[in-house]
């Protein structure tokens, strides 16, 4: 029958764990766990109920004993078929975890070998594999036969540090998921054992040779050893982005590790080598080098841009969150020399505007049919301006993914962007205001249009609202020393309100003589000359009139 066939097929325990697929040998494991430990009816042999039990405890211990075995050998992988195994150990270890969490949530008491806390041993198997390591690194080269033993011993560990960090990007980390962390959880430990390591050696009587060499290995190779390593965490998120991956994300976000792991090196350097905003010339080697790191994170985002390929916009919102983190980094950081935080800094805020403007273009392209009917005759008779209001809510859908701070940016920088349009369109003059009627008419439009722009934003930004009410306010006004007062306030407010958009506003009101428009532009322009204006908030320059 069927049911045979398939029994003969499915491979036993042993099978299993002889071929090294430790996590489909964790699945047969946990199914046999459910069964022993369900409801007990009278009818089970309760004798043989036990004998499975004992039974699958021993496999147990032989499926612990072949994922730990198989974790000590992350720095000896030599075949695919060794990656595989430690890829499904991975996968095994996770999912007793989540056995071990569905066995909390029950109220019957559990088997004796729950919980398991993999997760835990795990870690305990590594911090122990990484401290074998830098105990018992691998032989001196030729240039260490005739070092000190303490030199040639410090320098033996700086080397397998740096070869074991490679290792773990280049081959370890695939075997692990993303969520896991496992490059900045070895980071970790190397480090600790490292500094640990270090400062035991300290401890020692040292000659003058021997003290001397510690602190310039400290402070010189070992940060430089680590910049190799920051260079292959860009590396790697370049090889993602030539494979076409996208990134991953954090509760809706698209995220990078650059910046973390990147931070985290670097804190870890400082930690470990107890560099202090005294030591000028160290803090500036380092950050010098992570001005080249970010140089070369500049270019990668630029490519990223140029070629804008199907998963562009992904990794430019996930470049904004790395963005984030370099600033708060920089500038919270005393470590770094005015000049260097500079460079950065400036480098940040390139890549950051470069982002902006990639993602926003394409909305306002396809906002502009609807950009194009603001301030003509239609705009007054019709509805036209809730169209744009439903396609830009269909764009801010589109704009989701960055980071909730990134995010707010990036609309805030769309709703300015958004008025800078609304008041070009409407300064053009297509739409003919003769009378006071149909100023009044223009008021209501330019006024409900402020409104509803405010509100599907939800955004903070009521500084934008104001511009677009005062504007309508002197549309509606009628008497020339309240059109004056009322240009005074928007002048002050915003100072590089020009004369050449007060004319075109005045322009579009038709029953205003020409004399009364240079009255009330004389009037801005002696204002801003006799008193400095109070606001420094720019908006006006970004319109441009004829």
């Amino acid at each position: 029958s069927k049911a045979v066939c398939m029994t003969l097929l499915t491979p036993t325990f042993e099978e299993y764990l002889e071929r090294q697929y430790l996590f489909e040998a964790t699945q047969q494991l946990i199914e046999r766990e459910k069964h022993l430990f369900g409801e007990i009816t009278k009818a089970d042999a309760i004798k043989a109920h036990e004998e499975a039990v004992e039974k699958l405890n021993a496999d147990h211990k032989a499926l612990e004993e072949r994922i730990e075995q198989m974790v000590q050998q992350s720095f000896s992988l030599s075949s695919e078929e060794e990656v595989s195994a430690l890829t499904s150990a991975v996968k095994a270890i996770n999912l007793e975890e989540e056995q071990d969490q569905l066995w909390r949530q029950r109220c019957r008491t559990p088997p004796a070998w729950r919980p398991k806390k993999w997760k835990k041993h795990h870690d305990k198997v590594l911090h122990e594999l990484v401290y074998s390591r830098l105990e018992n690194p691998s032989s001196p080269t030729g240039g260490q036969v005739n070092q000190s033993p303490i030199r040639a011993d410090v320098q033996s560990m700086g080397r397998q540090l740096k070869e074991d960090l490679q290792w773990v990007v280049e081959e370890v980390k695939n075997c692990y998921p993303p969520e896991m962390d496992i490059c900045n959880f070895y980071a970790r430990q190397y480090h600790q054992t490292f500094s640990a390591r270090l400062k035991k050696i300290a401890d020692f009587v040292l000659d003058d040779k021997d003290r001397s060499f510690l602190l310039r290995w400290v402070k010189e190779f070992y940060p430089g050893d680590l910049m190799i390593y920051i260079g292959r965490v860009l590396d790697e998120a370049k090889k993602e982005w030539d494979q076409g991956k996208e990134p991953r994300r954090d509760d809706g976000c698209y995220a990078s590790p650059v910046a973390y792991d990147v931070i985290q090196f670097i804190n870890g350097i400082v930690t470990s080598a107890h560099i202090t905003v005294r030591d000028r010339h160290k803090a500036q080697e380092i950050t010098s080098n992570l001005t080249d790191f970010m140089q070369r994170y500049q270019k990668f985002h630029k490519d990223i841009i140029r070629q804008n390929k199907r998963h562009s916009k992904a990794f430019i919102k996930a470049n904004l969150s790395c963005v984030e983190q370099f600033r708060d980094f920089l500038v919270k950081h005393d470590l770094f020399p005015e000049d260097v935080q500079e460079n950065c800094l400036q480098v940040l805020t390139e890549m950051k505007q470069s982002a902006l403007t990639y993602l926003l273009t394409p909305v306002h392209k396809s906002l502009k049919p609807h950009y194009q009917k603001v301030g003509t005759s239609d705009w007054l008779k019709k509805n036209t301006f809730e169209k744009l209001l439903n396609s830009t809510e269909d764009e801010l859908q589109e704009l989701q993914g960055s980071s909730q701070s990134c995010h707010q940016e990036l609309i805030g920088r769309l709703q300015q962007e958004m008025t800078v349009e609304y008041v070009r369109r409407l300064l053009k003059g297509e739409v003919k205001l003769k009378d006071k009627d149909r100023q009044q008419k223009a008021y209501m439009t330019v006024k409900e249009n402020a409104e509803r722009l405010h509100e599907l934003f939800g955004s903070t930004q009521d500084w934008l609202k104001e511009i677009l009410t005062n504007i309508a306010e002197v549309l509606k006004l009628q008497d020339i020393p309240a059109i004056q007062m009322q240009i005074v306030s928007l002048g002050s407010a915003y100072p590089d309100l020009s004369e050449k958009h007060v004319s075109a506003l005045l322009k579009l009101k038709r029953n205003l003589s020409k004399a009364d428009r240079k009255i009330v532009k004389t009037t801005l322009s002696d204002t801003l000359k006799e008193s400095r204006a109070a606001g420094t908030r720019k908006f006006f320059s970004k319109v441009k009139v004829r």
